[in-house]
């Protein structure tokens, strides 16, 4: 009796044995996950980048006067057009004016002083030396005149083209200083610029011709389409950043000092093993670096280290551990180990 139930447990053991496929890895190992993969294709490895700047004059020119004085009259306020030529302020010429006379006595008086040293010099009566230094004080005489015919001249500012007064610093009344600006003078003939902050690593990227999509909400929801007409050639010394600068086609409703949004397209980087993958295919990510899972030919997948190098909206630019044509998990991670067995999904990149 004993020796029939022994022959009946070792036929029980092996088929317990059967019916739990969780202890047995070869069984295990045969488990198919169904995944989504990413092609890695040799891509343009642009992308866009949105900048915040502002509506300005192309040519925003402060204007002063030559000499110190003070100002007799301001004709324009702030926000006036004014066209060409027109007078803007002027100085009291009081001063101006006398010290221009005085020049003038000054230069009559060595001129008679000159005409009669240059007749005595013909004679012989004096030396060269006295001729010379007569001379030279007549040059010297001529020289004031001109300087004090410049500064009553420049006591006037005049508008140097059609535009609008952006600033106006000074009041009738008020004592100005010599190249203080005593306003500012939008240029209209210049047209307006569209002008960015670019930090150092993507205005590298930029070229004068490049386009962007404007966006000024004052002006419409249309985007406009503008060329970069100037990149500065340093950075701001407080933020860092270049002032990439658009030209913006002539609409009415521009004005100085808009905000708007510019959407630029940077091109790839240069270096050549660099590749763009959708962030949900890393895993295990440290410092600089992570993990991938690439599907080999059998359909089982491996895994590569690949270096990270910029995070984008969605997508990381990578280096290192992949090559194009290779097709790497984006879905189903989790479940996978190296060596598992899986099922691409028809229709998944």
């Amino acid at each position: 009796m004993s020796s029939k139930i022994f022959a009946g447990l070792l036929l029980v053991i092996p088929l317990a044995s059967c019916g739990d496929n969780s202890a047995n890895p070869k069984i295990a190992a045969q488990t198919i996950h169904p995944v989504q993969v990413f092609t890695v294709e040799k891509q343009s490895l642009e992308r866009e980048i949105n900048a915040v700047g502002t509506v300005r004059y192309r040519r925003e020119t402060p204007l002063g006067f030559t000499t110190s004085g003070k100002v007799a009259l301001v004709r324009f306020e702030e926000g006036n057009f004014v066209k060409r030529g027109a007078l803007l302020a002027a100085l009291d010429t009081t001063n101006v004016g006398a010290d221009m006379s005085v020049a003038t006595a000054e230069r009559d008086r060595v001129r008679a002083e000159f005409d009669r040293v240059r007749s005595l010099y013909a004679d012989g009566w004096v030396t060269k030396a006295r001729f010379e230094a007569a001379d030279a004080a007549v040059k010297g005489a001529d020289a004031r005149v001109q300087q004090a015919g410049f500064a009553r001249n420049t006591a006037q500012l005049y508008a140097p083209s059609s535009g609008v007064v952006l600033m106006r610093n000074v009041q009738a009344g008020q004592v100005i200083a010599a190249g203080m600006p005593a306003l500012t003078l939008g240029e209209a003939d210049q047209g307006f610029v569209f002008r960015v902050p670019i930090v150092d690593r993507d205005a590298s990227k930029l070229r004068i011709g490049m386009a962007a999509n404007i966006v000024i909400e004052s002006v419409g929801n249309a985007p406009i389409t503008a060329m970069i007409s100037e990149i500065d050639g340093r950075a701001n010394a407080a933020t860092g950043t270049f002032t990439v600068q658009f030209r913006l086609p002539s609409q009415p409703a521009l004005r100085s000092g808009q905000i708007g949004t510019a959407a630029m397209k940077l091109p790839a980087s240069d270096s050549g093993d660099q590749v763009q993958i959708p962030a949900s295919a890393l895993f295990g990510v440290r410092t600089g670096e992570g993990l991938v899972y690439v599907v080999r030919a059998d359909n089982r997948v491996e895994t590569r280290n690949v270096a990270v190098e910029r995070v984008t909206d969605g997508f990381v630019l990578v280096s290192g551990g992949l090559k194009f044509g290779d097709r790497i998990v984006t879905s189903g991670l989790e479940k996978l180990r190296t060596g598992s067995t899986v099922r691409v999904l028809i229709g998944k990149r």
